[in-house]
């Protein structure tokens, strides 16, 4: 096996695809619940579409620092304990994600009560879109603890292998969630017309029931790790010192990109109403396609931080030789998937011709662009990060998205004035040339490194 290029282990073909297929359909349900406020937002009323988006930005990072920072840090570090066999102290990172996670989710939740027109004008400085953006906001973030504590014990879960109740209590959300939409955001059934605190109002129940759900699965489940209280949080102080070594250039290279991200949807927010509307929709659209390399570098995380943990070389290589070809594969994938829906799917937002027009531009882009992204975000992720080289994606992150992305699209935007598609190219293209600096590192395999403590 050793001597092959590819490689030939039948368990882990089926293990990745099957844990991707899972995570991927959990994913896109997941994304569903803000697509199903995106969809009715955008079928109610453009700008209160936009009011909500911008406040979505503030979810966004949220989501980036805890999932793709304190959550992928807990799966890299928690996987080569696991590969060592030593689930004590798989259980006891469990106790130390939700403590830094919890903390993070406080202080956000504090801002969004302290200074709400201040979050939302960083995006925006439409006073109508302001006005529906504060509406939404005021039930939202209540939203944001449950959200952090429900997803970092999913990955949990995940980082042990137990996948399928995920996609289970995302299905319920989002009917839950969709349910409570339809008939709040429109006033349907003599319900109140509520328009944007209406679809807030679905996601803040469809997050509360997904919690006790998941909070009932962890106490009750005969699961690889327990999470009594005690045992969770009964972690010692190196313990801690060394999760968050590995979790904080995680979550500086999510904030650093999810912080870049927000800012284009600032640029487009200040360019016109139609323009961010434009980018709402196209973006929603772009990140559902997005969620097969996500799922991808999800999966393999999983794989080679055990194969690293183990200490297995002889198994490490050919596995990473074959999945950067299924990387290369889905990229074509998903070029073609987002040109195949954009029209359908587009033609669902009730916005204006210019705003549509804008939209179908911008998803043609992100389709040539998202075959780098689906080669090498899953390389930068699933193995580079995933081998223990946490720092190699947040200085990635901060040369493109901020030496180049970020200047370059403000300059685009607001100096050279260039017409929107190209401002919009100018934000994606670094997905392209991210492929040659990540191809370089994954094959030299400078990214293997020990994480845990010797026994």
């Amino acid at each position: 096996m050793g001597d092959s290029f590819f490689s030939k282990d039948k368990e882990f073909y089926r293990s990745f695809f099957q844990m991707m297929l899972v995570i991927t359909l959990q994913n896109i349900v997941t994304y569903s619940i803000n697509v199903a406020d995106n969809i009715m937002l955008g079928a109610y009323d453009q700008t209160v579409l936009a009011g909500a988006a911008a406040v979505n930005q503030v979810q966004y990072i949220l989501q980036q620092f805890t999932l793709a920072g304190l959550g992928e840090g807990f799966i890299i570090i928690a996987g080569q304990y696991r590969g060592r066999g030593d689930m004590r102290t798989v259980q006891q990172l469990v106790g130390a994600a939700l403590c830094c996670g919890g903390l993070a989710a406080l202080l956000l939740t504090g801002v969004a009560f302290a200074s709400p027109l201040s979050l939302i004008s960083i995006f925006t400085d439409n006073a109508a879109v302001q006005q529906q953006g504060l509406a939404y906001l005021s039930i939202i973030r209540f939203t944001y603890l449950p959200f952090v504590i429900t997803n970092l014990l999913l990955v949990a879960l995940r980082g042990v292998q137990v996948v399928k109740i995920a996609f289970r209590v995302s299905c319920m959300a989002l009917v839950l969630n969709a349910g409570i939409n339809y008939v709040l955001i429109f006033g349907r059934f003599g319900a109140p017309e509520l328009g944007a605190q209406g679809a807030a109002i679905g996601t803040l129940v469809a997050q509360l029931a997904e919690l006790l759900v998941v909070l009932c699965y962890c106490r009750s489940g005969k699961l690889p790790i327990q999470f009594q209280l005690k045992a969770l949080f009964s972690f010692r102080f190196h313990l801690l010192k060394d999760y968050l070594k590995v979790s904080l250039p995680c979550a500086a290279s999510a904030l650093l990109f999810s912080c870049a991200v927000a800012i284009q949807t600032m640029i487009f927010g200040h360019l016109s109403v139609d323009a961010m509307a434009a980018a709402s929709a196209s973006g929603t659209l772009f990140q559902y396609v997005k969620m097969i390399p996500i799922s991808a570098a999800s999966a393999a995380s999983v794989w080679i931080s055990g194969l690293v943990g183990s200490g297995d070389r002889e198994r490490l290589r050919p596995c990473v030789h074959s999945l950067q070809v299924i990387y290369a594969c889905i990229g074509i994938c998903t070029f073609t998937l987002l040109m195949l829906i954009r029209e359908p799917i587009l033609g669902m937002y009730a916005i204006t011709p210019q705003a549509r027009e804008y939209a179908m531009v911008m998803v043609m882009i992100q389709a040539v662009t998202s075959i780098g992204t689906a080669y090498q975000m899953p390389c930068q992720l699933g193995i580079i990060r995933a081998g223990g080289d946490t720092r190699y994606s947040m200085v990635s992150d901060l040369l493109y998205s901020w030496v180049l992305i970020v200047p370059l699209g403000l300059l685009a935007a607001f100096v050279w004035h260039w017409p929107v598609a190209v401002v919009t190219f100018c934000l994606n293209c670094d997905q392209l040339l991210k492929c040659i600096t990540v191809s370089y590192k994954t094959n030299r395999y400078t990214w293997i490194k020990k994480l845990v403590r010797q026994a």
